[in-house]
């Protein structure tokens, strides 16, 4: 059983609601960052995201990934 199963709380400042997805933390820093977000524990592996922070999350990088889609493809 996954830590998100268990119940870990959001990984940003202030956030205290139940997070519903992980992401790498080298991922997650780069963008949140973008996004003037604060991760309460940068030294982790992982950063576990809410429901809210997660759709800001993927609404930055859907360039990103349609980018690499395209460049798997060729």
């Amino acid at each position: 059983m996954g830590r998100v199963k268990k119940g870990e709380l959001c990984s940003i400042k202030g956030c205290r609601n139940r997070a519903v997805k992980s992401i790498s933390s080298v991922k997650a820093l780069n963008v949140l960052s973008k996004l003037n977000l604060d991760v309460v524990d940068k030294g982790g592996r992982r950063v576990y995201l809410c429901e809210l922070h997660y759709k800001m999350f993927k609404k930055a990088t859907k360039k990103d990934r349609l980018i690499e889609k395209w460049w798997k493809r060729l």
